[in-house]
């Protein structure tokens, strides 16, 4: 009646164009590492494992969880891949508008901060993100090449010198220091 009822038209909705020229994007460093870190496993390892997926089974079976066996083997079957096909060779390059890493690519406003670590003696960047999936990247980068790699990202993120551990990082720590698959040397 009064208007109020009126549509707008698609004109009012219009974005102006703000005329920005492109940026030229340059690449500050790369390099080639593995895609996770890598060991290979024992029999020891597989033996392991094979006993406590065998227990739980036996366990499910009786309180019949079909389903939670299935997906226990599953994790079964990941765990012997992961554990004996090496991983592949990736490159990595940190340019003026992000990381890029393997097929993907991260802008500086997807990511949150950064801090190194080792594991099974290779050197990690880990940078955390803003995103749902993946909430951390985890490259693997020689040592080398560390001081260079935290100046830049240090340029365009906060440096952690100690990560926060959230909950799951602690029950895995402990639950990795009470229960060992394998002989240590």
């Amino acid at each position: 009646m009064f208007g109020l009822n009126k549509k707008p038209s698609v004109a009012e909705f219009r974005p102006t164009a703000v005329s920005q020229e492109p940026k030229e994007i340059k690449t500050l460093l790369t390099w080639r590492s593995p895609s996770r870190p890598f060991k290979r496993r024992s029999r020891d390892y597989f033996t392991t494992i094979a006993a406590i997926v065998f227990l739980i089974g036996v366990i499910l079976l009786f309180i019949k969880e079909f389903l939670l066996i299935g997906v226990i083997l599953a994790l079964m079957f990941v765990s012997y891949v992961l554990a004996t096909v090496p991983p592949e060779e990736v490159e990595h390059e940190i340019t003026t508008e992000g990381i890029n890493t393997g097929s993907k690519s991260y802008l500086w406003t997807e990511l949150k901060d950064f801090y190194f670590s080792s594991h099974w003696g290779a050197s990690i960047l880990n940078v955390n993100t803003k995103l749902k999936f993946p909430g951390r990247l985890i490259i693997l980068i020689p040592e080398t090449e560390k001081e260079k790699i935290k100046a830049e990202l240090g340029k365009h993120l906060s440096f952690r010198e100690k990560p926060v551990m959230t909950w799951i990082d602690n029950a895995a720590d402990w639950l990795s220091r009470k229960v060992p698959l394998e002989k240590t040397s």
